[in-house]
């Protein structure tokens, strides 16, 4: 027993430094993260700021009713699902086809030089990025819209229309990370084993016949694992992105969960039935991203401990 407790000892020591880098992260998590969930408790109040938490009505799942009896309820969760769908998609289609094509480059310093280039854009904010969007796609003066009209079509609002204006989100998102997500698939192109492609050609396989049956088999555990990972962000279809495009005109078809939570509790201060919302698009989050990682652990054999 004595020795049990020594060893234990000598482990906690060993880690003390590991642990105490993880706790300047592990507090602020804690007070933004945790710390304002007390505010959930406004979903089932009839909050007022002048009574503040402890002093509002409690009103139950009044809140919920309410939130399900909005008109633009079921068209919003609809918006974000196929939003955030498309995404998780595009966002997986893209980076496979640019990494294999990358790979088959044997010029090294134009490899780099596009992994650099498309790798760029992930660091840039929506903010900035939305400022170019807004003048590359103006229907008057915008780059696209020119060639538009110089190929003989009419321009299009592609930011004003309902029926364009998911698909730039869907666009403009995958240009932004597609770089970052072909970086991990280009490391797991470099743990299949060259001898694989070496039998191959001794077989006289094509390279199209080497993609198929050597390196799309070889990244397939990390294609299930990012594929089922993304299932958990369904109900994020990204606030900054949209927050930063959108306008009235196109609220029909690119308001989401998030931006309607802001709109509806910060522009509207309609507090309440903004937490109802927030914490209902929560529960959901949690349940798939439990799901995904359920799913990832079974197929992918991924633990997070």
């Amino acid at each position: 027993m004595g020795e049990e407790k020594h060893m234990w000892a000598r482990k906690t020591f060993r880690h003390l430094p590991l642990d105490c880098m993880i706790l300047p992260g592990l507090i602020l998590v804690l007070i933004y993260a945790y710390g304002p969930m007390i505010g959930i408790v406004m979903a089932f109040q009839k909050y007022l700021p002048t009574k503040g938490i402890l002093g509002s009505e409690w009103v139950g799942f009044q809140n919920y009713v309410t939130v399900f009896q909005y008109p633009d309820t079921m068209q919003i969760i609809y918006n974000t699902v196929s939003i955030s769908l498309m995404k998780i998609v595009a966002g997986l289609a893209v980076p496979i086809a640019v990494s294999l094509l990358l790979n088959e480059l044997r010029i090294q310093g134009l490899k780099r030089s596009i992994q650099t280039m498309i790798y760029l854009p992930h660091f840039l904010s929506w903010v900035i990025l939305g400022g170019i969007l807004i003048e590359i796609l103006s229907p008057s003066t915008g780059l696209v819209n020119k060639f538009i009209e110089i190929i003989g079509f009419e321009p299009v609002y592609f930011l004003g229309d309902n029926h364009w204006f998911p698909f730039v989100l869907v666009i403009s998102d995958v240009w932004k990370e597609f770089g970052f997500a072909t970086i991990i698939y280009l490391a797991a192109l470099t743990g299949i084993n060259p001898a694989l492609y070496e039998a191959a050609v001794v077989d006289g396989a094509s390279r199209w016949k080497q993609t198929l049956h050597i390196t799309l088999p070889g990244i397939r555990p990390i294609i299930i694992l990012l594929a089922v990972l993304s299932l958990g962000n369904v109900l994020n279809a990204g606030f900054d992105q949209v927050f930063n495009l959108y306008s009235p005109q196109v609220y029909q078809s690119g308001d989401i969960i998030d931006t309607f939570v802001y709109r509806m509790g910060l522009a509207n201060a309609q507090y309440s039935f903004a937490t109802a919302i927030g914490f209902f698009k929560s529960v959901i989050s949690f349940l798939l991203i439990s799901g995904s990682y359920y799913l990832a652990y079974r197929f992918a054999d991924y633990r997070i401990f």
